[in-house]
């Protein structure tokens, strides 16, 4: 995808390979120096060296663009030609600013079935999850089937299609703040609420919705929750998340007793309504519908913002640009058990465009009207177009003092000195004449707008929240500044003719091909196009816009990001797309030391350690795992995170079954006090600690034990693994489980967990891990917790930890010869696609085909269950074995690959307490999806 090069000044070596065919004349291969006009090549002069006359090099270009890692592009604008030329240095270049990573299209069905027509409207959810609309048309019957596709940004091809049932065309689509509800709209006034059946992806049912008959809906938000932060690019080096991201005080639309805030949705019509849906917890809907204002008008366009006060602002439009933008605030309200609505005028305004004698009628229609961000009401943008041009202005809303005649100054001096102050819109910026917008997409990322923010992220070239997006009809993508509405860097989608011969075969084309729906990530870094013919681009946007940084002000800017998503709970996916494989070891010791000087503040914070640091602690070690599968030299640590991750959450599992024998005793629960026990007595002993233990409080069902039996079994198995690999540390590749074996908390925590199944096994031997040994009299248990102690006696101390001893080496060297050495069960470390991006080259997909089935042979089958066939599979989380072609309906997480059943085959308690801490969501964070079973 040719892209815009960005630089002050560049000395292009040209060695063209063409001619202009108006007058014939060839360019001279030479050094040309090539001067920039903004940021980007604009209205250069390209003259030949030795011959500066020849006026058709000399006149200015009109493009200067990359189209590979040897090419450019130079029209001749003496008729518009282009010529193919080949780059052999620049001087001072950056890298491209947007490049495609993949593109995702239909299937080419006969025209008698259904096939996709016209993409309509686009949504992208802070999960990463990117819901799209197309129009199926059944050429015998002449309907159309308004579908909804739902995608994950890491499986593209794996689209579900609903069938959404509205009768006319969607015209909204929005995801909630969870980004597990999509509201969608149509041009009869019908909503839909759409959730996800048994939490999975591309699973989906509409449970809720309302309706208003026969008018169509032209704008729908949900309400505002209260929840706002924002990013201060000049604190990003600061020590605490609270002074990087900080809670900016924002009220909900509506809230419940006690503060919470209420869910639900507005909408606005085309014919000047407005309508709320109030949702309560007891599942009835509220619906509430009013006017505007008194004179009801056409609303062609129209927007949803709220203010920090709770109120909501709408922005309307009859698409006449010589009719004013207006403004109402809408006050939402719930008495006697029924939604109420009261409107207000605001101040409205008029395009600068229109008031511009040498526009007034250049651009007759508004055709885009957005604010900046849902929590902005008070900014702006408008944009203005005819068939072939269009003109983007800024607005912003401020307090102005009303100018006070003389006559009353002097009757009131207090009026003189503080005059009354009143509301109005203010132009900040507009551009010039632009070819006609088709799309506009605004940044999610909350960064601060101080001039002091402003200042250190145009200093660093910090520019995610920064840059809007905005689609041509030529096919082309532009990323200008929000504030300035300068262009900071240019894609084009497709590439011109570079040879004379096929300008001749060109026949006359019909529309072009361009986005019709455009939509940001929630860190700004990506950006999702769909075109005219229902096909899915997936665009990178550099974070510095193209400028060379140094490597550590590069991992700078993604740290900050990626602390970011770990504060909110947000997808980081679009995040990885820019980390390079050489940049994943510094990002993993980075986060690491990041997160142990937010662990150190918390611990001034009793209220809070406990939850948001076991929540910080997961999500950090999810996002390690992410990483270190982007590079081949970290890959063994991937199995190791993910294990890590899994012996959390058996350990908090396990320790919150146990119960005090006193339920008011003011001491600590039983699974802290188990903890400090085990860390004071350094004993190697197991039954010389249970000693010191109150083994009332491990008391449980019998019933309950034997549900467990298979956590306990992988616990057992996983440390007689780790012992056994020991001796094998600094020979040969990194296996996985390496980094264990030098985790002093991870050893730690298993030390605990086998002295809670010791004491379990005397209840009910028949918990106990099973071992196959040499020697029916071996204590397996008691050896391996022996062994334990010893390795995590010499690296408990993190700061100053030591070797291993050479005699607990050679013990773990007999183990082999001892006890039968498990085969653990570790989850795919190459099941992404993320991982086959890093080459710059754009995949080429198909919905509905995984990428082994299309012809690609360098990329591996990305499904767990298709990755060994014939081999028996097994339930990562429940560990139960499902046999080589497993019968029960199995889901997969969307992140890591993760297999479990999709129903639970126990109905015990403890088994219900352990399968509740990944039903929403996967141990690392990723969604659920459903796998069919012809996989297996």
């Amino acid at each position: 995808m040719p892209v815009v090069l960005a630089t002050t000044l560049a000395q292009a070596w040209l060695a063209v390979d063409g001619k202009c065919p108006r007058c014939g004349q060839r360019p001279v291969a030479g050094v040309y120096n090539v001067p920039v006009r903004s940021q980007f090549i604009d209205g250069a002069q390209l003259r030949a060296p030795g011959n500066p006359k020849r006026a058709c090099w000399a006149r200015p270009l009109l493009l200067l663009v990359s189209i590979g890692a040897h090419d450019l592009l130079a029209p001749c604008v003496c008729v518009k030609w282009c010529l193919r030329i080949s780059r052999k240095s620049f001087s001072s270049t950056k890298d491209a600013t947007m490049d495609l990573a993949y593109v995702c299209e239909w299937e080419k069905r006969p025209k008698s079935n259904h096939c996709p027509s016209i993409a309509l409207v686009c949504a992208w959810s802070c999960r990463n999850l990117i819901a799209f609309t197309t129009d199926l048309k059944n050429e015998e019957e002449k309907d159309l089937t308004h579908m909804i596709h739902m995608i994950d940004t890491e499986h593209p091809w794996d689209v579900y299609s609903i069938n959404s049932g509205h009768v006319e065309t969607i015209t909204c689509l929005e995801w909630d703040q969870s980004g597990s509800r999509l509201l969608s709209a149509d041009a009869d006034g019908q909503i839909k609420c759409w959730s996800m059946m048994d939490h999975l992806a591309n699973s989906w049912e509409s449970t809720v919705g309302c309706s208003v008959e026969g008018d169509p809906i032209v704008a729908l938000s949900w309400l505002h929750n209260g929840v706002k932060l924002a990013l201060h690019v000049e604190k990003s080096g600061a020590s605490n998340f609270g002074e990087k991201f900080s809670r900016v005080k924002f009220s909900p639309s509506l809230t419940l007793f006690g503060g919470k805030p209420m869910e639900g949705w507005i909408a606005v019509t085309i014919s000047g309504l407005v309508t709320v849906s109030l949702l309560k917890p007891n599942g009835q809907v509220l619906t509430s519908t009013e006017s505007l204002c008194r004179l009801r008008c056409r609303v062609a366009l129209a927007d949803i913002a709220f203010t920090g006060g709770g109120n909501i602002v709408v922005a309307t439009s009859d698409g006449s640009n010589a009719s004013p933008v207006q403004f109402y605030k809408v006050c939402v309200s719930v008495v006697n058990e029924k939604c109420k609505i009261d409107t207000e005028i605001l101040p409205s305004l008029f395009m600068r465009c229109t008031t511009d004698p040498a526009r007034k009628d250049k651009y007759p229609a508004i055709t885009h009207l957005k604010f900046f961000a849902r929590d902005m009401s008070e900014q702006i943008l408008l944009c203005a177009s005819n068939q072939n041009n269009s003109i983007v202005e800024y607005w912003s809303l401020r307090k102005e003092g009303l100018p006070v005649n003389n006559i009353f100054q002097k009757l009131s001096p207090i009026v003189g000195d503080k005059p009354p102050m009143i509301l109005k819109w203010r132009i900040l910026s507009a551009t010039n004449d632009l070819d006609r917008v088709s799309a506009v997409a605004l940044p999610k990322l909350p960064i601060s707008l101080t001039n002091t923010d402003l200042k250190v992220a145009s200093d660093t070239k910090f520019f995610p929240g920064l840059g809007l997006a905005l689609a041509f009809h030529d096919g082309s993508v532009h990323i200008i500044h929000r504030l300035t509405l300068q262009t900071m860097a240019v894609s084009y989608g497709s590439q011109r003719p570079v040879d004379e011969q096929a300008i001749k075969r060109q026949r006359t084309a019909g529309p072009s091909v361009h986005f019709k729906a455009v939509q940001m990530s929630w860190t700004s870094l990506a950006l999702v196009g769909i075109d005219s013919h229902g096909k899915l681009s997936m665009l990178r946007i550099s974070p510095s816009m193209g400028h060379v940084l140094d490597m550590s002000l590069s991992l700078r800017h993604l740290l900050f990001l990626l602390e970011y998503c770990m504060v909110t709970g947000y997808d980081w996916w679009d995040i990885l797309l820019h980390v390079q494989p050489g940049m994943v070891q510094n990002l993993v010791e980075k986060l690491h030391e990041e997160y142990m000087r937010q662990n150190a503040a918390l611990q001034q914070k009793v209220h809070l350690q406990s939850y948001t640091s076991q929540v910080l602690s997961t999500r950090i070690i999810a996002m390690k795992a992410s990483l270190c599968k982007l590079s081949s030299a970290t890959m063994a640590r991937v199995c190791d995170f993910h294990a890590k991750l899994f012996l959390i959450a058996i350990s908090c599992t396990l320790k919150s079954l146990l119960r005090p024998p006193v339920l008011n005793t003011p001491d600590k629960s039983p699974g802290d006090r188990l903890t400090e026990i085990c860390s004071k007595i350094t004993d190697i002993d197991i039954d010389k600690v249970m000693i010191n233990l109150k083994t009332e409080e491990f008391v449980l069902e019998m019933t309950t034990l034997q549900s467990l039996q298979q956590l306990i079994q992988w616990v057992g198995d996983f440390v007689l693994y780790l012992l056994a690999s020991l001796p094998n540390q600094g020979s040969g590749p990194v296996r996985p489980g390496h980094s264990f074996l030098r985790d002093g908390v991870s050893l730690s925590m298993l030390r605990e967990l086998m002295v809670m199944i010791r004491i379990w096994g005397l209840l009910k031997p028949s918990c106990l891990p099973i071992y196959t040994a040499t020697s029916d009299t071996q204590d397996s248990m008691s050896l391996l917790f022996r062994l334990l102690t010893k390795l995590w006696i010499s690296c408990r101390d993190e700061n100053h930890p030591s070797e291993p001893d050479d005699a607990l080496v050679d013990e773990c060297c007999l183990l082999p010869s001892q006890l039968l050495i498990p085969n653990i069960g570790w989850l795919p470390a190459n099941d992404s696609i993320i991982s086959k991006l890093q080459n710059k080259q754009p995949l080429r997909l198909l919905f509905g085909k995984p990428p082994g089935l299309m012809g690609h042979t360098a990329l591996l089958q990305f499904d767990t269950f298709a990755r060994a066939p014939g081999q028996p599979k097994i339930d990562h989380l429940r560990r139960l074995h499902l046999g080589a072609y497993p019968t029960e309906e199995c889901k997969s997480c969307t992140r890591c690959g993760c297999v479990t059943m999709l129903k639970s085959p126990n109905k015990a308690t403890a088994v219900k307490q352990w399968e509740q801490r990944w039903i929403k969501n996967c141990l690392c964070g990723g969604l659920w999806r459903k796998m069919p079973l012809s996989y297996s």
